[in-house]
């Protein structure tokens, strides 16, 4: 029997017995605790006792500490609990009462005679527990959110916990000690085995204290994931701990847990919180293991962010980054979040069934129990949705160590692809956003007409195709209680098929007369230009992107540029293209913020330099070609024009600074399935402001055009052709052209 059955337990086996039945059994009762206590010392004192302390053998921490500690700790609410528990001064018994007296002294007899038996219990489970070293076990310093071998850096200690709530410990030192935790949990443990059914039921006369709630502070409901840990370790009987915790069992009864899926909603520009995309939890109750359509008897479990929704967005981002949030774990109807991804958002959602056991599916959501009301600092790129799922399977698969494997940054994607490789996903499922459906019409409509020709009516028929409004098709039932057959072929963005989100590259070039070679890394994610698959279409986002060139220059010539150069330095840039003739809703827009080196073109044969740069484009994109059959993919090819405003300042350019405003117009080509190719032409007018010296310009056109093309050797290597030219007279080298090879890590 699971100690979470023992935990709902309600012990009604007592028996009454009479006053005369109970006589000589009180009368040996003393007699064997006179001769135990002989040898054995009081409950009360194994908490102060050095020779048996498991924090002082396994820290080598002094017996006086431990002493101190426990003393002082039991005074408050998250102490460890004393193992006497009738020897408090609020128990004493009133002295004209004899009814009293005489239950009071079989309480008391039976107590003592539980004391000697625990007492030795205790002893054998600090003998065990120290042969073991279970102080510093990995599954009990990860309850206790110690994070020894994970590689993020913000925030935490590998030499404590990140949890400075004084409640989440039963010992005083327990966020620096994890040995000496795991001996309090070890005398709480043996306090509940002390405390008898009987002592439970306790008339309120004999003691104030225990008619309140006796067990409102049990380790039992407190710390269930920790105690079905401890007592399966040691295997300790567990008949013994049986407490009625119904907020516990409420709880678990409303989860229903059976089984643990992840649920990935792919990125959504949109909304750049949701742009690295999403995970969470979906918890399976039997109803929707036995039919998975059912999810309304799921429940989503979703860790977030819990800002402050007055704050701007710059605010926010920047707060997310930096933990100046705490997380938020919401617990709400899994028809609910699915229903927000597919229809509010439009994302399409993958679902993978984790390979977890029953007693695994079980024990991660005792500890959720025992965790969801923490406040804890809530990193974007470290400590977040993916992060969780990762640290909750961390808990009850100890060998895995899966925090460990990832980047210090942590993307949803990869989270799936290590589950992937680590054989922990049991199954794939498939669910398209409402506006891929409409897509999916729409596609269908357009091959009839061109087929059979157009027809007056056609313009308003897909009209209303596209129309969210109009057309109200959806994977989820009308009640939103079931999900629908899909009905369309699955689309090529499944995560586990995208390429990894590190780059690195080197490439040789020249621009005008100099050779170069480029050696650049990015941080993630994806280009235009990229593998394609795994991706939403035309995803287009990057960040935490370098790139140093290397001249091969004559210095002796004028205007040459310095040997060794920063070329780029990218925080990000990206684009969310949402083609006017697809189903797809919203605007499409981009924007950037960068390092970058130009030559402003103010000034005759001037030289790069490099400026930040701040970039904003808002305008229109076309989707056209052939789509996939039946399936809710655009069409592959894409056109764009945007309108653009640029602000850049710099000490090498005209007076420091320029802003510019313009139209940025191109097209992206998907030539096969490895070949892709995209062409740009830039048209900005930049403006410096009046200038006294009359060989300055202050303002002047300097077009700019790019052309790209990328070849896939495989999924985690391409080759890169760049080529620009800028069309301005006062730039002595206008064209630059490189070739790259780029490997994806």
């Amino acid at each position: 029997m699971s100690i979470y059955s023992n935990l709902l337990a309600i012990d009604c086996s007592s028996t009454n017995i009479g006053r005369r039945a109970q006589l000589p059994l009180t009368i040996a009762g003393l007699l064997l605790t006179v001769q135990a206590q002989a040898f054995l010392p009081t409950p009360a004192s194994l908490v102060t006792t050095g020779e048996l302390a498991l924090g002082t053998e396994v820290n080598s921490t002094s017996s006086a500490e431990s002493a101190s500690d426990a003393k002082l700790a039991s005074k408050s609410q998250s102490a460890e609990p004393k193992l006497t528990a009738y020897s408090e001064p609020d128990n004493t018994i009133m002295p004209n009462d004899d009814s009293n007296k005489e239950d009071a002294s079989h309480l008391l007899d039976n107590q003592n005679i539980n004391n000697a038996n625990t007492e030795q219990l205790l002893a054998s489970w600090r003998k065990q527990a120290k042969t073991k070293n279970l102080g510093q076990h990995t599954t009990w310093r990860r309850l206790l959110y110690f994070f020894d071998d994970q590689k993020n850096l913000i925030g935490k200690k590998k030499d404590s916990s990140i949890v400075d709530d004084a409640a989440f410990y039963l010992s005083k030192n327990g966020q620096q000690d994890s040995a000496a935790e795991l001996d309090a949990l070890l005398v709480a443990l043996a306090d509940e085995m002390a405390t008898t059914p009987d002592n439970r039921i306790t008339n309120s006369k004999l003691s104030n204290r225990t008619a309140q709630n006796p067990v409102q502070n049990s380790v039992l409901c407190r710390f269930p994931a920790r105690v079905q840990w401890l007592t399966d370790t040691l295997n300790i009987d567990k008949s013994g701990l049986q407490v009625d915790c119904p907020e516990l069992h409420d709880w678990m009864q409303k989860l229903a847990p059976e089984q643990l899926s992840i649920m990935f909603a792919q990125e959504y520009l949109d909304n750049p919180i949701s742009a690295f995309a999403h995970t969470l939890l979906r918890i399976d109750s039997k109803a929707s293991v036995a039919d998975p359509s059912q999810i309304h008897h799921a429940v989503a479990l979703n860790y977030t962010v819990g800002g402050d929704s007055e704050d701007n967005f710059l605010v926010y981002a920047l707060k997310s980054m930096t933990g100046g949030y705490d997380n938020l774990i919401e617990i709400d109807p899994y028809s609910e979040k699915l229903a927000k991804y597919l229809q509010e958002d439009e994302r399409d959602a993958w679902t993978y069934q984790l390979d977890l056991t029953p007693a695994e599916v079980q024990q991660i959501m005792l500890h959720v129990w025992e965790t969801k009301d923490l406040e804890l600092p809530y990193y974007f790129t470290t400590d977040n949705c993916a992060s969780e799922i990762l640290r909750l399977i961390d808990v009850v698969r100890p060998q895995q160590h899966l925090l460990s494997r990832l980047p210090y940054a942590v993307i949803p994607s990869d989270v799936v692809q290590l589950l992937d490789g680590e054989n922990l996903l049991a199954s794939t499922n498939y669910t398209p956003a409402d506006s891929t459906l409409r897509q999916a019409q729409l596609n269908k409509i357009k091959e009839q007409r061109a087929q059979l020709g157009y027809h007056n009516s056609a313009k308003q028929t897909l009209n209303e195709i596209k129309s969210a409004q109009l057309n109200l098709i959806s994977s989820i039932s009308d009640n939103g209680q079931t999900l629908l057959p899909r009905r369309i072929a699955v689309a090529d963005n499944n995560p586990m098929d995208r390429h990894p989100l590190q780059l690195a590259h080197v490439g040789v070039g020249q621009r005008g007369d100099n050779n170069y070679i480029d050696l650049g890394v990015r941080a993630g994610y994806h280009d235009t230009l990229d593998r394609p698959s795994g991706f939403p279409q035309f995803f287009d986002l990057e960040g935490a992107a370098a790139t140093i060139r290397l001249y091969d220059t004559d210095n002796d010539k004028a205007n040459q540029p310095s040997s060794v150069v920063l070329q780029n330095l990218t925080l990000v840039r990206g684009r969310s293209f949402n083609p006017v003739n697809s189903a797809k809703k919203g605007k499409t827009w981009g924007a950037s913020i960068e390092a970058t080196r130009v030559n402003d073109g103010s000034q005759q044969d001037g030289s790069d330099h490099l400026v930040g740069s701040l970039g904003y484009e808002t305008g229109w994109s076309w989707a056209f070609g052939t789509p996939t059959a039946n399936t809710g993919e655009m069409p592959p090819q894409l056109c764009y024009t945007f309108l653009a405003g640029t602000a850049q300042v710099g000490r090498g350019i005209n007076k420091g600074y320029r802003v510019g405003t313009g139209v940025n117009a191109g097209c992206r080509y998907q030539i096969n399935n490895q070949l892709r190719a995209q062409a740009e032409l830039q048209l900005p007018y930049w403006y410096h402001g009046s200038s006294d010296e009359s060989n300055a310009r202050g303002h002047y056109w300097q077009p700019v055009s790019t052309l790209g093309l990328q070849y896939d050797i495989d999924k985690k290597q391409a080759l890169r052709i760049n080529a620009n030219y800028e069309w301005q007279d006062r730039i002595d080298a206008r064209e630059d052209i490189k070739l790259s090879y780029r490997r994806y890590f």
